[in-house]
């Protein structure tokens, strides 16, 4: 008589049965999950460059793949897959998980919140039947009976969808049947950013529309897609109307699931707050030295009269020719506020400047000239034989843009090229991982 055993080296009626049985718990018992395919990183066309090759931009390290496949790997030095590619269509799939109140994890060191990630099984050959894989980390969920039917922002023309993101897969410890066999795959899934990695689900236009039909009579306010332009109509619209017609027809951007469902656009609202606030309490880089009086000083070092120039010293007084000894009636130097970028392009105590791109004619002693042709700008004062530096405008705004030319600045961000005979146009811009990279050099 043989021994008795559940198990089998294959897979038996038994295991036929059981697996019949746990599928239908989960149709009956389940939920609909909508899954968003992962394929791979994004395809480059029909390239004839080989992925284990030099790929068009010179770099081993990033290959250029001309098919789709969730096993490449986008960014061989990094490990990342930062532009992935997922499936059109959406799987529906019936999933299984368990509800989580808002509690602390105390099992660690410090609070822990562990109510955002879930744990979803799926029946594992209804999994391969529809996916036609297993889940794997990059798949994209959506649990439809989390959707927010109620959002703050009454604007918001749908309820919002709820995205998650697998960060791992395996074989569910309850899912093993007597048989020894596992039915059940289990995911761990958190919730879904804005990030690079997704912006092809993220940017779908979360609006109600319809496909352009020239036969369709459209009422106002009905938009329409038109090859992935959006028109809106501006008042009922009669059949045979083209949507180039601007009587009826406007250009509408839609709003995309990452304007609503995620808190990217809050976060850039934000920002910008706080550099506008930073920007009017910290105008400049460095120190203001502008409130501060600087005493004019003798040849000796003493003090000067101050009473005799002031900021309001005319231009008509200006013209007046001073004696050397008279230099004492305009500050040297800025004194003691010269310090780390103090340098404005203003004068001591708001005496007036010459600006111009060279030095003025018939200068008087004691006067002050700012040369715009010098980068940075610089400040002289006239000693009555030369022409003494005094500063240079080091001072600029702190948040980068056009407005931030310092030496350092304009450096950095030169996007100049040079031309080159044998290399073409080589940019002065070049990341180090580009400017230190080896090439190939046969000799023309």
């Amino acid at each position: 008589m043989p021994r008795l055993s559940l198990y089998r080296p294959n897979r038996t009626r038994d295991y036929q049965y059981l697996d019949r049985a746990i599928s239908e718990m989960y149709t009956v018992g389940g939920i609909d999950i909508f899954v968003h395919k992962y394929l791979g990183p994004k395809t480059y066309g029909d390239l004839s460059t080989d992925s284990s090759t030099l790929s068009p931009n010179n770099d081993a390290t990033l290959p250029i793949y001309n098919e789709s496949n969730p096993l490449f790997i986008e960014d061989l030095l990094l490990l990342e897959n930062r532009d992935r590619a997922y499936d059109p269509d959406v799987y529906v799939m019936r999933g299984v998980y368990k509800h989580q109140d808002i509690d602390f994890d105390l099992t660690q060191f410090g609070l822990f919140l562990n109510n955002d990630t879930l744990f979803i099984t799926f029946h594992y050959n209804d999994m391969i039947d529809t996916l036609g894989r297993k889940l794997m980390v990059g798949d994209v969920i959506e649990v439809p009976n989390l959707r927010d039917y109620h959002p703050l922002n009454s604007a918001i023309p749908e309820s919002l969808p709820r995205y998650y993101v697998i960060q791992d897969g395996s074989y569910a410890s309850e899912g093993f049947s007597q048989t020894w066999y596992p039915h059940l795959w289990r995911v761990k899934a958190t919730p879904m950013v804005n990030a690079q990695e997704y912006q092809q689900i993220l940017n779908k236009p979360f609006v109600k529309h319809t496909d352009w039909d020239p036969g369709n009579f459209y009422p106002t306010g009905s938009i329409v897609n038109q090859e992935g332009s959006y028109y809106i109509a501006a008042k009922n619209v009669p059949a045979g109307i083209d949507y180039t017609n601007t009587e009826y027809w406007r250009p509408y951007t839609p709003l995309t699931a990452a304007d609503l469902t995620t808190t990217r656009p809050k976060d850039l609202e934000i920002n910008d707050a706080i550099l506008v606030q930073a920007e009017a309490e910290v105008p400049k880089s460095g120190y203001d030295t502008v409130k501060f009086y600087i005493l004019p000083t003798n040849p000796d070092g003493s003090p000067a009269d101050p009473a005799q120039y002031t900021a309001d010293y005319t231009a008509s007084q200006a013209s007046v020719t001073l004696s050397v000894g008279e230099d004492n009636l305009t500050p040297r130097a800025d004194g003691y506020t010269d310090g780390y970028l103090t340098g404005d392009g203003i004068a001591p105590n708001g005496l007036p400047v010459t600006p111009g791109v060279s030095f003025p004619p018939n200068a008087v002693l004691g006067q002050y000239c700012l040369r715009l042709d010098y980068y940075p700008h610089r400040l002289f004062r006239f000693d009555g034989r030369r022409w003494n530096k005094i500063e240079e405008v080091v001072r600029t705004n702190l948040t980068p843009g056009p407005e931030n030319e310092t030496l350092r600045s304009s450096f950095v961000n030169n996007t100049a090229e040079v031309n080159t005979n044998d290399r073409g146009a080589i940019p002065s811009r070049q990341s180090l991982s580009q400017a230190l990279k080896p090439r190939a050099d046969n000799g023309g």
